[in-house]
């Protein structure tokens, strides 16, 4: 009877990866990672066209591939929530397991993309790849800050820009836009921690430097009207 029963649920288990497996390979939903990946790799420049095609590829794979394991967890996660039967620490205890799981196959996954770009970029040039996955939200942090706080040092900026690289590297793994930004969110938390520590006032800071960029604007305005 026990081997029966554990038959029973091997098949569910492979209906079930079946299904993810299927929902992951419909034409729509390729299409859709095809075009993503074509965006970013047409801002690299490549001039190459079979190398274009083979970094598109890895790119659209990896949002495959991601988004397969993410739904996998999340649809494990929605039948243990729904599972009356079980105490609710018993429920989170399950849930924990599962998003460690899905977490240390990420990881694995992301190494390997790494090396795969690696394969066909520059260091530069996946740097490029790795901004186009994550909206380009680290230059336009760090642009933001050293804009904020002119008199920052060499040492602070180095602090930020390095917090702002690990959020990135979080960031491309990470399953919608919420969630990337999720992720620079709660690193500039820390940044802005730091920086507080380091004696900035960041209110201040902040409401100083709205107003030298309503100036600039304003500027921009009459200089635009002059030339008219």
């Amino acid at each position: 009877m026990k081997s029966i029963k554990n038959i029973g649920i091997l098949m569910m288990l492979l209906v079930f990866g079946s299904n993810i497996a299927q929902q992951h390979l419909d034409p729509e939903y390729v299409k859709v990672t095809n075009e993503r990946a074509a965006k970013i790799v047409t801002k690299l420049d490549l001039k190459n066209e079979a190398k274009e095609k083979a970094v598109s590829n890895i790119i659209a794979q990896q949002f495959r591939d991601l988004t397969e394991i993410q739904d996998g967890r999340d649809a494990e996660i929605k039948k243990i929530k729904e599972d009356t039967s079980l105490a609710k620490e018993d429920q989170n205890k399950k849930i924990d397991k599962l998003k460690a799981k899905a977490d240390e196959s990420i990881a694995k996954l992301h190494k390997s993309y790494i090396k795969k770009l690696g394969k066909e970029l520059s260091e530069d040039k996946i740097t490029e790849v790795k901004d186009g996955m994550t909206y380009g939200v680290l230059p336009i942090t760090v642009a933001g800050y050293n804009d904020m706080l002119p008199n920052l040092t060499a040492e602070q900026k180095d602090y930020i820009y390095k917090a702002l690289v690990e959020a990135r590297e979080h960031a491309m793994d990470a399953g919608s836009s919420k969630e990337k930004h999720g992720w620079f969110g709660k690193y500039k938390g820390r940044i802005n921690n730091y920086l507080s520590k380091q004696g900035y006032d960041l209110n201040k800071e902040s409401a100083d430097w709205h107003k030298r960029i309503e100036e600039r604007e304003k500027n921009k305005a009459k200089d635009s009207t002059a030339k008219e």
